[in-house]
């Protein structure tokens, strides 16, 4: 019955004129996601009105395909000029543009191309086999779950502070003030606008984004002279060719950073309104936490690209599946996806998979596809998009201010925007002149907000903290965050402190607590895997005698020295 399913759904989509408009949706992705300002909400919103004549299957194959490529087109900006050119590239620049900088924009790209297409067949194949399922993961989620979840993510700014925790918590602290600026969503008090009515609606995000980013990044190149009237590939040695062979054996040989990735983004994915933004900040974090090197992380490393652009490609994955299976579109534009699919007649539901198979499978194979597409016009469009290493400092920096100006007035139509962006110009100039990390703001910005409408949905309901620690998904993101914290410290001192022996074990004993807490018959059984888990990391220290690594003490001796 499957496979009759997917062969109709296959000889559905086999037309020439579906096989051109997926190619030109994905094109179409492309061009929006690497234009820092152009959303690829916005892109969906303005392909829906040309899918209104296509049957449904034809419609959504063109909007999934603007939608891949969308999710893959912000690396471009983001790598070769430290623009990210959607809120879903932001974690990709912190490593790819050092290493386009350091004269490798081929790599970068290379392995950025290559990481998009991994992220989005690992989702399309979760896609098909465990829509259902995963789904309904999303529907146990309440408020409380939403902030501790958000919670867990800013603690991401100790990871990426570096050395200079108490500058980046102060960075991630201002970030979180921006966000509190203008009308509270929830309710309508107006908040720090000093009776501004341009404060009162609070500062667009993708101004500020780009303010920080591109406009403190453009001061910072044309500040001196000699640098300005020089070319990317004047002050490195630059390889402009894309490098695929090397980038596919950079991805083969962190296979584990790719598949976690992956699993983060389809995960966040599956959540209402967590979206791409939060996936690859999680992903990059997971990532540096997970690698024998942290350090090397923000100057350029392979995994700091491999981490985010996997997870958000995958992100698109879990919003699928639940609109697909539950009627609830995880963000924009799988809510306008759900809109095109109301206008023919076709209603999601639990039963959906079920009810209109033929429609289903052909999404999933449209999603699959739509990876292959992205992955040859990427090559293609990568070739020319890469000669802006060619282009002088000082007139690069005077097209690109330009266009991203345009870009963001462009959103709202208002001016404010374009102040708002001057202004986070210069106080990104300023961080960086001082040596504040920008990451940590921007993660404040992009995450406050919905902290701060999840905190008031929850006390809406009750002002009680309980369920915070009694609801299990809160429980377990809480306990991550705690974790997550004292994660650097742990880094720094491992195996070189008796603490860190326990650290492990005691994080796995602690998630198992959530995890009985849920019920059910495959959650306990994780939950006694973790205990079990953490049960033989401390029998095997106790037999060792509690040793610590020799090499790694006197390490730690030295420096105290």
């Amino acid at each position: 019955m499957i496979w009759e399913n997917v062969l109709l759904a296959i000889n559905e989509l086999a037309t020439v004129k579906t096989a051109m408009l997926m190619v030109l949706g994905v094109a179409c992705g492309l061009i929006a996601g690497a234009i820092p300002g152009f959303t690829i909400a916005m892109a969906i919103v303005l392909t829906l009105p040309f899918t209104f004549g296509m049957d449904a299957a034809q419609g959504l194959a063109t909007m999934v395909s603007v939608y891949i490529g969308g999710l893959s087109g912000g690396l471009m900006a983001g790598i070769l000029t430290g623009i990210p050119g959607t809120p879903s590239s932001v974690a990709t620049t912190f490593d790819g543009f050092p290493m386009a900088r350091n004269g490798q924009p081929g790599l970068a790209l290379g392995i950025g191309v290559w990481s998009s297409f991994c992220g989005g067949i690992i989702s399309a194949i979760l896609l098909m086999t465990l829509a259902p399922q995963l789904a309904r993961i999303g529907l146990e989620f309440q408020p409380w779950d939403y902030f501790a979840l958000v919670m867990f993510a800013l603690t991401i700014t100790a990871s990426l502070a570096g050395d200079h925790l108490v500058k980046g918590l102060i960075a991630g602290a201002l970030g979180l003030l921006v966000a509190t600026i203008g009308e509270d969503d929830i309710n309508g008090v107006a908040r720090f606008n000093f009776g501004s009515d341009a404060l009162l609606q609070g500062f667009d995000f993708i101004a500020v984004l780009i303010g920080l980013f591109a406009f403190s990044q453009l001061l910072s190149d044309v500040q001196d002279r000699e640098t300005a009237t020089k070319s990317l590939a004047e002050t490195k040695s630059v390889r402009i060719k894309i490098e695929h062979g090397k980038a596919v054996l950079v991805l083969m040989k962190r296979w584990t950073n790719v598949i976690r990735s992956a699993l983060i983004g389809v995960f966040t994915g599956i959540l209402p309104g967590a979206g791409g933004s939060v996936a690859n900040i999680l992903a990059y974090d997971q990532a540096k936490k997970a690698s024998k090197n942290p350090e090397q992380f923000g100057t350029g490393t392979p995994d700091g690209i491999i981490a985010p652009e996997t997870s958000n490609n995958a992100t698109e994955g879990g919003s699928l599946m639940t609109m697909m299976a539950l009627g609830i579109p995880g963000d924009v534009v799988t809510a306008v996806m759900l809109g095109a699919l109301l206008i023919h007649d076709v209603i999601p539901s639990p039963s959906f998979i079920r009810d209109e198979p033929q429609l289903a499978y052909a999404i999933f194979i449209a999603f699959f596809l739509a990876n292959f597409i992205m992955l040859a016009l990427q090559s293609f469009t990568l070739k020319i998009f890469v000669l802006v290493t060619k282009v002088r400092m000082y007139m690069l920096a005077s097209v690109i201010l330009a266009y991203t100006a345009i870009g963001v007035f462009s959103l709202n139509n208002v001016q404010f925007d374009l102040w708002t962006l001057f202004w986070f110009g210069i106080v990104g100039f300023t961080m960086r002149q001082l040596g504040f990390p920008l990451a940590p703001m921007i993660i404040g910005v992009v995450l406050g907000r919905n902290a701060e409408l999840n905190l008031s949905r929850a006390f809406a309901v009750t002002t009680d903290l309980t369920p915070f620690f009694t609801r299990p998904w809160s429980l377990f993101f809480i306990i991550l965050g705690l974790f997550s914290t004292f994660f650097p410290l742990y880094q720094k001192q491992r195996g070189k402190r008796p603490w860190t022996l326990v650290y492990p074990s005691l994080l796995s004993i602690c998630l198992s607590v959530p995890m009985f807490m849920m019920g059910g018959a495959v959650r306990p059984v994780l939950g006694a895997l973790l205990v079990a888990l953490g049960a033989y990391f401390l029998i095997q220290h106790h037999r060792e005698g509690w040793k610590l690594d020799p090499r790694a003490s006197e390490a730690h001796e030295l420096q105290a020295e």
